[in-house]
């Protein structure tokens, strides 16, 4: 298990942009504007051999208006509870604050070592400026620029030094990578607090609270696979921040470097043009697919014929693309949200799925003879083999026949559907492939 290392500091001092230097990324969203962080963001960072998790917390705040300042602080105090070395950052330029004095005072209480990193020192006058900051009592500060990354090779020096010896346990990069996708609102971080059991994403009311792509490890009742929380993606006009701009960016990469995608509707709204725009993504990128009708405890009406009613008109929307997974859970009462992850589990184990070539010819030949490929320009389409290729994040089958080019895209689609109809491929795309023998 490797180290913690949690930044922590009141906002806009840098906290963020450290984090980028140090992990080598642009995970975490960086912006003039004080409150940009708002959950605890990880990543990894090495530095002489030693790997270690960086953690990006919100700017600690008191007595503020900001509806996230207790949600916010919670947050940082969940990360200096998991931290084994603590970097405070502070703003050579600003000075010393009282902002500062409060979360030096809650510092000094910790057993753990405390880092004082003072950012924004560009050159040697503010590097002569940071000695204000030994009267916070905790030890030197570390002159850096987070912006261009001067001195940021002395702090991490001073890292390692004091990080205490990692315990070596079996990787798991190979692990699912599940994402709750959905438009802002519409109870993701609720759902993952649900199944994770604490409250590791902040909730609100207000729609985009959360920015950041949140990876979360998910290892109970006999599954084990990574959880991904995004950020809520609004339609173009409405996405007015750059904040919120540079969160659906990420929302999106989050799809893209996923396995499966839950996609959360809700249940008061139905679907809407904002999630099919969210599913042509997931379908564009080849993920998986389980359907989340959330906030089903708020439907009264619960009748059979009801349920039917939403299932077909969801299955109508997101046509032709219909084998998927579809349920209806709520967050909240916690209804039906292991069923979810169990069968995210199973379409990531159909996307791995192998048909073996002998099964695949005996039972899709006689279909083909039966229902051969239509005549084009009095030449006949004679399909000889069938193959599944070799393992890919997508199962990929290929045909071979005299005359592929002449093989058009509903008679590929009739292949799909006969496959799906002899094997569960249930919530993963499939791939045909037409060839020359």
């Amino acid at each position: 298990m490797s180290n913690i290392v949690a930044i922590v500091g009141r906002p806009n001092v840098g906290k963020s942009t450290l984090f980028n230097r140090l992990t080598q990324t642009r995970d975490a969203i960086v912006n003039e504007e004080a409150g940009t962080t708002r959950d605890r963001h990880y990543g990894i960072a090495e530095w002489c051999g030693r790997e270690f998790s960086i953690i990006d917390t919100g700017g600690w705040v008191v007595r503020s208006e900001d509806i996230f300042e207790e949600e916010i602080n919670k947050q940082v105090n969940i990360a200096l509870e998991e931290a084994d070395v603590i970097l405070f950052v502070v703003d050579v330029l600003s000075g010393l604050t009282d902002l500062d004095d409060g979360v030096a005072d809650i510092l000094r209480r910790t057993d753990k070592p405390v880092i004082v990193v003072a950012n924004k020192a560009d050159n040697y006058e503010q590097h002569a400026a940071a000695a204000e900051f030994y009267s916070l009592g905790l030890g030197d500060p570390y002159c850096v620029s987070a912006i261009n990354g001067s001195y940021t090779g002395d702090l991490l020096d001073k890292i390692v030094s004091v990080l205490p010896e990692a315990q070596q346990v079996e990787a798991q990069d190979e692990l699912p990578r599940i994402a709750v996708v959905g438009r802002p609102n519409v109870g993701k971080s609720s759902l993952i607090n649900a199944f994770i059991g604490e409250e590791r994403h902040i909730v609100t009311d207000v729609a985009g609270t959360t920015r950041d792509a949140i990876l979360t490890r998910y290892n109970k009742f006999g599954l084990d696979f990574y959880l991904i929380d995004t950020a809520g993606i609004r339609k173009k006009n409405k996405v007015n921040e750059d904040l919120e701009y540079y969160s659906v960016i990420r929302s999106i990469r989050s799809i893209e470097n996923s396995d499966v995608c839950l996609l959360m509707l809700d249940a008061t709204r139905g679907i809407e043009a904002q999630d099919m725009n969210i599913f042509s993504v997931i379908r564009k990128n080849r993920k998986g697919l389980v359907v989340c009708v959330n906030k089903w405890d708020l439907v009264e009406n619960k009748e059979q014929a009801v349920i039917k009613t939403y299932t077909a008109a969801i299955r109508e929307r997101l046509a032709p693309f219909t084998d998927f997974p579809l349920l209806f859970i709520s967050a909240l009462t916690k209804q039906r949200i292991l069923k979810a992850l169990e069968s995210a589990k199973e379409v990531y184990d159909n996307r791995r799925k192998r048909i073996p070539t002998a099964q695949l010819n005996d039972i899709m030949l006689p279909i083909i003879e039966q229902t051969p490929p239509p005549a084009w320009k009095g030449k006949y389409i004679k399909i000889k083999y069938i193959t599944q290729l070799p393992a890919g994040s997508v199962p990929s089958f290929a045909f071979f026949c005299n005359l592929p080019q002449w093989v058009k895209e509903p008679y590929k689609r009739f292949l799909e559907n006969k496959i799906r109809e002899n094997w569960d491929f249930s919530g993963t795309p499939i791939n045909i492939f037409v060839r020359e023998k």
